[in-house]
């Protein structure tokens, strides 16, 4: 498996979301950059952040990427490959693996 580099990362998070949203160019790298640097905050320690759910309501989470490498198993799940669709997350709170929708991100704390 290839490592992929961060500017190549951003820019697929930021082509979903034009492709998605149909926001401006700009809207989405700059979100696509808060995605990022959210999974990089999140790979040092727990991170406190916000997205809104499908039913629209909105979720305050605390979540963590620390100590899963790709492929490892949680809780007997698999962790697959990156999609740029979705950010998955282990969530500290219900102790297990989530994810939201990129365009749904709110804020991060």
């Amino acid at each position: 498996m290839e490592k992929i580099n961060f500017r190549s990362r951003v820019m697929k998070y930021a082509h979903q979301l034009a492709k998605s949203t149909k926001n401006s160019w700009k809207i989405c790298l700059l979100k696509a950059w808060e995605l990022y640097r959210l999974a990089k905050k999140m790979r040092q320690g727990i991170v406190k952040f916000a997205f809104q759910k499908v039913d629209g309501s909105i979720r305050y989470a605390n979540g963590t990427l620390y100590n899963f490498p790709a492929g490892t198993s949680v809780n007997g799940k698999k962790m697959t490959k990156p999609s740029y669709k979705t950010f998955a997350y282990f969530d500290v709170d219900k102790g297990e693996m989530r994810c939201f929708k990129i365009e749904n991100l709110v804020t991060v704390y």
